[in-house]
């Protein structure tokens, strides 16, 4: 009978604590970007990564009820069109780059959506935003890592932060 004393109030903090972990897995409210040069293709490559769960509140939220980023190819389209979207990359005058939509996966418990553009001639700076579901949560955090040649710049759209910048010629 000892023995079953001890273990009841173990299990019981054993299940609270998966509870509770669970929780905090389905509040992440924050995605991942890469941007990295790849030296072989001289492109850009722009890779976000979105928690699932995340994803799945989003579509449905966006795209109505039934739509299904999990198992249905229309909505995970629809989802990689609006992160394109509400993502941008801009030269320090305001111009644009041209990014192109190049696929999205399901991974696990991430969705994908990438991206590439042309590197451009000089790159002195970058200008970027980051909006992708900053529009439904305002919780919600995009990190933007930017690797070119051995530095990396991180960039964090949180709050009301619209445009985040990194100048090249100070690095």
């Amino acid at each position: 009978m000892i023995i079953k004393s001890i273990w009841r109030p173990l299990l019981a903090v054993a299940l609270l604590l998966l509870i509770n972990s669970n929780l905090q897995a389905h509040q992440v409210k924050a995605a991942l970007t890469r941007i990295e040069l790849n030296p072989r293709t001289n492109m850009l490559e722009i890779m976000h990564r979105f928690e699932l769960h995340d994803a799945e509140h989003a579509v449905k939220e966006i795209f109505g009820g039934s739509a299904d980023i999990i198992k249905d190819a229309t909505t995970q389209k629809q989802f990689a069109d609006y992160v394109a979207q509400r993502f941008g990359i801009y030269y320090p005058n305001d111009e644009p780059l041209d990014i192109s939509l190049v696929g999205y996966e399901v991974e696990g418990k991430h969705f994908w959506v990438y991206q590439e553009t042309p590197k451009p001639e000089k790159l002195e700076g970058l200008q970027v935003v980051h909006n992708a579901l900053r529009d439904i949560w305002f919780a919600q955090t995009n990190l933007v890592n930017v690797k070119l040649d051995q530095s990396i710049n991180s960039l964090t759209f949180t709050d009301n932060t619209e445009v985040l910048k990194i100048d090249f010629a100070h690095h």
